[in-house]
């Protein structure tokens, strides 16, 4: 018995559709707010347990390094919030076909986009 399968397994030539790329940063903005959420726990616990220690975090956060840091925190936000309301309205059965798919993950990319410049002014 012959069986016919894919012989192209080169990751490099595969390109992703926009839908697909969404899903998975989508997931990695996830995990990076998980890691996100641990630090600003500790930063938030260290801060009210002295004034030394509110001091500290607040040195800590106005370094040019923790402004990159607290972008990408609020760029992974950003993103997150607008993929999953992308996926809400698709489990809802909007944006389900090829097309409209393409073009709401356009959209989510987009929109993340200004939200990332908007939270780099704010921060800055």
């Amino acid at each position: 018995m012959k069986k016919q399968r894919p012989v192209n397994l080169d990751l490099t030539t595969i390109q992703f559709p926009a839908a697909a790329i969404s899903s998975i940063l989508h997931r990695i903005s996830g995990v990076i707010m998980l890691v996100a959420v641990g630090m600003l726990v500790w930063a938030l616990a260290t801060s009210l347990q002295s004034a030394e220690g509110f001091a500290m975090v607040h040195g800590l956060f106005s370094s040019w390094l923790a402004k990159f840091i607290a972008w990408g925190i609020l760029t992974a936000l950003g993103y997150h919030l607008l993929a999953g309301v992308r996926h809400m309205f698709m489990d809802q059965g909007y944006f389900e076909e090829i097309k409209s798919g393409r073009i709401s993950a356009q959209i989510v990319f987009v929109l993340a986009i200004v939200l990332s410049a908007l939270a780099g002014v704010w921060l800055w």
